[in-house]
């Protein structure tokens, strides 16, 4: 046998010997929970009560069936983020004004906080709740992860200043996440530890789980990765009905697909 075939052989083996090992990636494939009709800009999730919350015309809302309460600052510009960690503390920030507001259950105003009022010069271009009355903050005069005490009206700093620009973060009470422009993925606990996770393929869309997993979507696509797996370059793609989508949320097993006129629950187990 000449070498010209030889090499030929090789070529079809590789190729399908990769074939073969793309094809056993496993797929996730959810069950279908409830549908509903929405009318919405931004659909932000559910808390563990059940209720779900909403943006519709810079109006913050919550609903659970025949319930439904609003909140809305016309004073502080859009609403930019809302974090739903604590449902009986929800976080709102409005970063045109370098503001926040927390609010109680049924979104009346517990405490509002100008960080450019504060002490200490931050300019917040991020933010969290954390633990023991605390604030997950990025601050971008010093471009550090800090905390701040919203009784107190103290904040301190955790991090060394990053050398990359954050492209997506994520918070839970004990830490603070980031991907980097480079897609590297980190965290911050609160003690101020840094810890790296490695470099994260492309994505459009991404939601991290927890410290080894994440869900994200990509050209139209939602996959599922867990970094723990022995097998590093396992991606799984989580089979959905919608062929375009808005926004996705995944929390306690429950993947919501939003999009403009209505939101699809899935019960997914991961792999």
């Amino acid at each position: 046998m000449n070498k010209t075939l030889n090499n030929f052989l090789l070529l079809i083996f590789i190729a399908c010997f990769s074939s073969v090992c793309f094809g056993q990636n496993p797929k996730v494939k959810p069950i279908i929970v409830s549908h509903s009709k929405i009318d919405a800009d931004v659909f932000l999730g559910y808390d563990s009560f059940g209720y779900s919350y909403f943006i519709k015309n810079n109006v913050f809302t919550k609903v659970k069936g025949s319930e439904v309460y609003e909140y809305k600052n016309i004073s502080l510009g859009n609403l930019t983020k809302a974090d739903l960690q604590n449902p009986l503390k929800i976080v709102l920030f409005y970063e045109d004004f370098n503001s926040v507001v927390l609010l109680d259950n049924q979104l009346n105003k517990i405490t509002e906080i100008n960080f450019s009022q504060s002490n200490i010069p931050i300019v917040v271009t991020f933010i969290g709740m954390s633990t023991q009355n605390q604030l997950w903050i990025y601050n971008t005069l010093n471009q550090q992860i800090g905390l701040f005490d919203y009784l107190k009206n103290e904040y301190k700093t955790v991090s060394t200043p990053l050398t990359e620009n954050i492209q997506y973060y994520q918070t839970d009470f004990n830490n603070f996440y980031w991907i980097d422009k480079k897609n590297n993925w980190f965290s911050c606990d609160i003690f101020g530890k840094v810890t790296a996770f490695g470099k994260l393929p492309d994505f459009d869309k991404i939601i991290i789980v927890n410290s080894h997993q994440y869900v994200f979507s990509k050209d139209g696509f939602l996959f599922f990765k867990d970094i723990s797996d022995t097998n590093s370059d396992t991606i799984s793609e989580v089979e959905i009905l919608e062929k375009t989508f808005d926004k996705f949320c995944y929390k306690d097993q429950i993947l919501s697909i939003f999009t403009s006129k209505e939101i699809t629950n899935y019960k997914i187990v991961t792999p």
